[in-house]
């Protein structure tokens, strides 16, 4: 608004005038995504380009371009991100047979997902488990029990997968008319990525035969991409017949975009670049600048990592041509604008914050937990238990709430141990309960912990501060009242509200 002040016959006279700013077409919502995309990419320089490429993508304020962190996760609910409601492990999900289900369960986690987002965007800054772009579901094939992330798939069968897959797929990303995008999903591993963890930097799947490959490692991809229309794909750490997966022609180009006409985002597994340098890994490239030279023209979008920053320099240097940058950030700026997330108003704000581990989320996921298990066999009729019975509880796991929450989950607001479960239905004296050794360690321990309580209340009262010096606020205070089971490893932060890095806390009892 500006003020003239201009002399009529002696008398001053203010008049104002409106200056309208004039939207630029990418900043117009009533223009399409892949518009919007169009008019956006050549304004940007070949280092915005680059940085965009990365999933810590930063802010460039002189076009309005926001920090975004793309990297997400929602295996069973919300996760690394405080509290939420924490569905059952995807092993176990997959073992209800009940996609129906899987997609109320994905419907209610993406409500909960948006929330989140919404109120950690009022910073003006989408951080790590922030945004709307989630690495879920993984659909790799478990074949060998052996294999430590076989839980976070939905079994071995390629056609369950598939239908579980997009469950998952339609209950994140919402309505496909919608005016925006839910959220975005992403199919991961591609391709033939189902284990072994310890040499997957540097393993060569290469041996597989086709009907294999069709038949049981490829189907439940080709559901996602061509009948659930998932928006991202994430190429696997292995090869694949020789070529590193994220830079794999056959994969990515021939079978996904040629193939199975996908135009979506292709996302590398965190690290996955670094691999085709890197001493003792693929070592199929001879720097980095090859290596992501490579993995853009074979159709490798968005990197998890920090070695496409060094596609300028590939550039520069003729392996690449920016000309084939534009065609991966298109993409990238495309499904930007799908979500709203360059937008000032948030979409999707209708959802209410009460829905957060709200009690018909925690109900849906114990109806989801019931329909998880499988009896093989109630040898002597033991199930239902009597309550006559002498019941022996053993193992450390029975009485370890984080254990529970598997991994890529969310904070719930209370746990039920097992064994306080069995505790609850026997009456005390007919229940025996014997740690006995730990996971992984030689030695047994006895605890005290029992022996501790404060206020009245069994176990150590704790104080959280997002800062080394438990100085100011205090963030968050729990009631610690199973023994002590904390590390920040998996990115599990320790109570909602507390950051996963630089905090500090204090834990008060009377022993």
């Amino acid at each position: 608004m500006k003020r003239g002040w201009i002399p009529i016959m002696g008398v001053c006279l203010v008049l104002s005038f409106s200056a309208c700013k004039q939207l630029l077409p990418y900043q117009d919502t009533s223009l399409t995504a892949e518009q919007r995309a169009e008019d956006l990419l050549p304004r940007l320089t070949l280092e915005e380009k680059v940085s965009i490429m990365q999933n810590a993508s930063p802010a460039i304020p002189r076009l309005g371009i926001k920090e975004y962190e793309w990297w997400n996760e929602a295996l069973h609910g919300v996760g690394r991100a405080g509290l939420a409601t924490v569905f059952p492990q995807s092993i176990g999900m997959g073992a209800s047979f009940n996609d129906s289900l899987l997609y109320e369960v994905f419907n209610a986690t993406s409500d909960e997902a948006r929330v989140k987002s919404r109120i950690f965007g009022e910073s003006g800054v989408l951080k790590r488990y922030q945004g709307l772009t989630f690495w879920t579901p993984n659909v790799n094939i478990f074949r060998d029990p052996r294999w430590g992330r076989g839980q976070e798939t939905y079994g071995e069968d390629p056609y369950l997968t598939g239908q579980m897959g997009m469950a998952v797929v339609r209950g994140l990303q919402g309505p496909e008319d919608a005016g925006y995008d839910k959220l975005h999903a992403c199919a991961k591993h591609f391709a033939v990525h189902s284990g072994p963890e310890w040499n997957r930097h540097s393993f060569d799947a290469e041996n597989i035969a086709p009907r294999d490959l069709w038949e049981t490692y490829l189907p439940a991809f080709k559901d996602l991409v061509q009948k659930a229309h998932v928006k991202e794909v994430m190429c696997a750490y292995n090869r694949f017949e020789g070529e590193p997966c994220c830079g794999s022609n056959r994969l990515l180009m021939q079978i996904l975009r040629d193939e199975w006409g996908y135009k979506g985002i292709v996302v590398s597994d965190c690290g996955a670049i670094s691999d085709f340098h890197r001493p003792g890994t693929h070592g199929t490239h001879p720097d980095k600048e090859h290596a992501s030279a490579a993995a853009v023209r074979t159709g490798t979008d968005l990197e998890c990592g920090s070695e496409y920053a060094s596609l300028a320099d590939a550039v520069k240097a003729g392996l690449i041509d920016e000309k084939e940058i534009d065609i991966s950030l298109k993409r990238l700026l495309t499904a930007r604008f799908e979500l709203g997330e360059m937008d000032e108003q948030p979409a999707w704000s209708e959802i209410p914050a009460s829905v957060l581990n709200s009690k018909e989320h925690q109900a849906l996921a114990l109806r989801m937990a019931r329909e998880s298990l499988v009896l093989l066999q109630n040898k002597n009729n033991i199930l239902p238990l009597n309550t006559h019975l002498k019941v022996a509880v053993m193992g450390p796991n029975a009485n370890d709430s984080v254990m529970q929450w598997g991994n890529y989950n969310g904070i719930p607001a209370h746990t039920v141990t097992l064994l306080e479960a069995v505790r609850a239905k026997l009456p005390e004296g007919q229940i025996i309960y014997e740690p006995g050794c730990d996971r992984v360690d030689g030695k047994t321990l006895q605890s005290l912990f029992d022996e501790c309580s404060i206020n009245g209340k069994p176990g150590f009262l704790a104080e959280y501060w997002n800062n080394r010096d438990r100085e100011g606020e205090v963030v968050a205070t729990d009631q610690i009242s199973t023994p002590f089971h904390f590390a920040t490893t998996g990115a599990t932060t320790f109570a909602p509200g507390v950051e996963i890095t630089s905090f500090s806390a204090r834990y008060e009892s009377v022993f």
